[in-house]
C-alpha cells in the first residue's frame, strides 16, 4: 500500500518554525522587559575618564587616566591600564530609575590579586547625547548609588568609539565649532 501525505512537508516546516519561535519566546521571557534593547544600546567600546568629587568645592575633577569599557553581550571589560582592569558579567535592571547594572567580577589584572573575583559592583548609568555616564560607589560597597551627584561615588564619562577606530570627541572637551 502506497500512502502519500501531500501536506506533510509544509506542516513539518510550520511545526518546526512554531517550536523554535516558542522556545525563543520562552527564553526571552526569563529576561525583564526592555533588557535586550537596553543591553543593545550599551554594546561597543566606550572611552573616557573617571571623575571624582573635589572635597573643597564639590566640583568634579577628571583623572589623568584614560578609561576604556568594552561591552559585548553581557560581558563588561573595564580597562584603565595593564595593572588595573576587570572582566565582569553584567545584569541590567533597565526599568529602575536611574537605570542600574550589577557587575560580577570574573577576572582582574594579576597585580590586583584574586580577592575581587566574585565581588559584585553596583552602578547606575545613563546614555544621553552619545555619552555613557556610569556612577559607582568609590568605597567598594555593592550598594547601588541613588544618583549621579551623590557623595562618595566615582563617575565615568565615556563616548562610544567609532567603528573605524577613530574615537568620538571626549565629553569633557568641546568639539571644534561648538
Amino acid at each position: 500500500m502506497n500512502t502519500t501525505l501531500t501536506g506533510w512537508p509544509g506542516f513539518l516546516r510550520a511545526s518546526l518554525l512554531m517550536s523554535c519561535l516558542s522556545l525563543g519566546l520562552q527564553a526571552d521571557a526569563t529576561r525583564p522587559p526592555g533588557t535586550a534593547a537596553e543591553l543593545e544600546r550599551l554594546q561597543g567600546v566606550w572611552k573616557g575618564v573617571a571623575l571624582t568629587r573635589r572635597t573643597t568645592d564639590g566640583s568634579w575633577v577628571p583623572s589623568a587616566d584614560a578609561i576604556t569599557i568594552t561591552i559585548t553581550g553581557d560581558s563588561f571589560h573595564f580597562h584603565r591600564d595593564t595593572n588595573f582592569w576587570f572582566r565582569t558579567t553584567i545584569v541590567l535592571s533597565p526599568d529602575a530609575l536611574p537605570r542600574q547594572l550589577r557587575a560580577t567580577i570574573r577576572e582582574n589584572a594579576p597585580s590586583q590579586g584574586d580577592n575581587a573575583i566574585g565581588k559584585v559592583v553596583a552602578a547606575i548609568y545613563r546614555i544621553e547625547g552619545g555619552t555613557l555616564t556610569l556612577a559607582a560607589r568609590g568605597d567598594g560597597s555593592d550598594e547601588t548609588p541613588a544618583g549621579f551627584e551623590e557623595e562618595n561615588v566615582t563617575r565615568y564619562e565615556l563616548r562610544k568609539s567609532s567603528p573605524a577606530g577613530k574615537d568620538a570627541p571626549s565629553p569633557l572637551r568641546p568639539r571644534i565649532g561648538e
